[in-house]
């Protein structure tokens, strides 16, 4: 991830990615593909146990990260996910940890987050919204206080492991500013319905909320920094996704490169010919730069820079555009057998293109690196 990279910080990378290959190799991956779950629970709690979940929670709850940089240590764990299309609720999981870590109450710090690095409990953040871009405010679910409950009402989706949750994070409109609140996912008035995914291991559902009660005390935060928390959130999700597009592009690439030298034509290597030189070299530049934009946002957020906003979508904006188009040059050169279900490009392709389009696509995020871009001027 960095070439900066602590001792500690490789140390859970290499644990993870050791862990992974004996536990989840790709033929594992591809027999997930017809698990309800996409992952099993006993290899999430063994994963929590290696520090998964609990990078952005301080040692008072219970956390920790390795080396006081936690986004850094959570970017890096991405990138071993992407490098082996690993399944799991990473990305859901470690917001909702976070999002309780920085403005739960104790009660609800004390309810969850025990149970969230434990991998005991799998929690979603629900905050995409149909037919609404994914970084437009959250109006898709509305709030009404009643009495000393909070009536909620509106539709939610595409939720990860929304299906598979225990609780559920949801962003809502209020007069007030926008809000998040807990939600039980089997709770009155709430409707789970899983939707189809290009990803093997990784499930999405659809959250109907039609005037599901709960109480004031789920709300996490308040609606005066409601707008600021659902900001950093957004930034999170947008340099865990890169990191981890990252990952799956640099395995995609590494495997093109050796096919290359080993395939050969007209009695020379595919990778004598100047045609196919050029197409490796474009691919290369965009790989080094995919990871220095995602190491770079990780930084950023993690120091709480000015730029980290503005850097955090670039890094969204670059590699879920270029490195997309570099896995598919990959399928490309690999010629018919890049297209066929058995080779295992695929599962880094499904992996990209889910990060892709899941919270800001590469167009939606250029637009706010413009409209960062206009507020400097």
């Amino acid at each position: 991830m960095d070439l900066l990279a602590t001792d500690d910080q490789t140390f859970l990378w290499d644990t993870t990615r050791t862990f992974l290959e004996r536990e989840c190799p790709l033929t594992t991956v591809r027999e997930l593909a017809g698990s309800a779950d996409g992952f099993d629970r006993d290899f999430w709690r063994q994963g929590a146990s290696l520090g998964w979940t609990s990078l952005l929670v301080p040692e008072a709850l219970g956390g920790g990260a390795i080396t006081g940089t936690g986004v850094a240590d959570l970017a890096g764990l991405a990138e071993v996910f992407g490098a082996h299309a690993a399944p799991g609720p990473l990305l859901p999981t470690n917001v909702v940890a976070a999002a309780l870590a920085r403005r739960g109450t104790a009660e609800q710090q004390a309810e969850l987050v025990g149970g969230l690095l434990s991998g005991e409990t799998v929690a979603a953040w629900a905050h995409a919204q149909p037919a609404r871009p994914a970084l437009a405010p959250p109006a898709g679910v509305t709030a009404t206080r009643d009495g000393d409950d909070l009536v909620l009402t509106g539709v939610k989706a595409p939720v990860e492991a929304g299906a598979q949750a225990d609780v559920l994070l949801v962003t809502a409109a209020t007069t007030d500013g926008p809000v998040q609140v807990l939600v039980d996912p089997r709770g009155p008035g709430v409707a789970v319905t899983p939707l189809e995914s290009v990803d093997l291991a990784r499930r999405y559902a659809r959250v109907e909320l039609d005037g599901a009660r709960v109480p004031a005390s789920a709300v996490v935060g308040d609606p005066a920094t409601g707008r600021d928390d659902i900001e950093w959130q957004l930034q999170l999700a947008a340099v865990v996704q890169s990191a981890e597009i990252v990952g799956a592009a640099q395995v995609a690439f590494d495997l093109t490169l050796a096919w290359t030298f080993d395939r050969y034509t007209f009695g020379r290597p595919l990778a004598s010919y100047q045609a196919i030189k050029h197409r490796v070299a474009d691919m290369r530049l965009w790989l080094e730069a995919g990871h220095a934009l995602a190491a770079a946002a990780a930084a950023d957020l993690d120091a709480g820079a000015a730029a980290g906003p503005e850097v955090a979508s670039a890094a969204k904006a670059y590699t879920g555009e270029h490195l997309t188009d570099l896995v598919q040059e990959c399928i490309q050169l690999h010629g018919g057998i890049g297209l066929t279900y058995d080779h295992d490009l695929h599962l880094f392709l499904r992996r990209v293109v889910a990060d892709r389009v899941t919270h800001g696509t590469p167009a939606e995020h250029r637009m706010r690196v413009t409209d960062f871009r206009e507020l400097a001027s």
